[in-house]
């Protein structure tokens, strides 16, 4: 599975006490690799998020190194189930693969999606100045 491939392994187990190195571990053995994707599936079919993926446990903790800590941005949360966003990260490929595929999304559109870059912005800009 792609979607889970650049989670960060050193992350702190979410809601659900697993972790994305947990996770990736199970997902290498096959039947668990298919149960996950029949939720996945089902999620879909049924269209049903359940409950226990839209719950959260909120931790706060700080971050190392920070010079002072009055700012919320020297904290992090930590929040859903990590199934449940690994589920998220599976929606939103897809949607975003089916989206592009059926020229949805206009063609000069380049943030937020995947396999575009800032050149591939600073090409769309420098062909737009040099068109005109």
């Amino acid at each position: 599975m792609k979607a889970i491939t650049k989670c960060n392994n050193s992350s702190v187990p979410k809601s659900n006490k697993l972790s994305w190195s947990h996770l990736k571990y199970t997902i290498n053995n096959e039947a668990c690799l298919g149960k996950i994707i029949s939720i996945i599936n089902a999620c879909f079919e049924l269209g049903l998020w359940p409950s226990h993926f839209k719950s959260s446990t909120t931790i706060i903790i700080p971050k190392p190194n920070k010079e002072s800590y009055d700012s919320p941005k020297s904290f992090q949360p930590i929040l859903l189930n990590t199934l449940g966003k690994l589920i998220e990260k599976v929606i939103g490929d897809c949607l975003q693969f089916h989206l592009i595929l059926n020229d949805f999304i206009y063609s000069c559109q380049l943030g937020g999606l995947k396999q575009k870059s800032t050149s591939d912005a600073g090409i769309t800009l420098t062909h737009f100045i040099c068109s005109k």
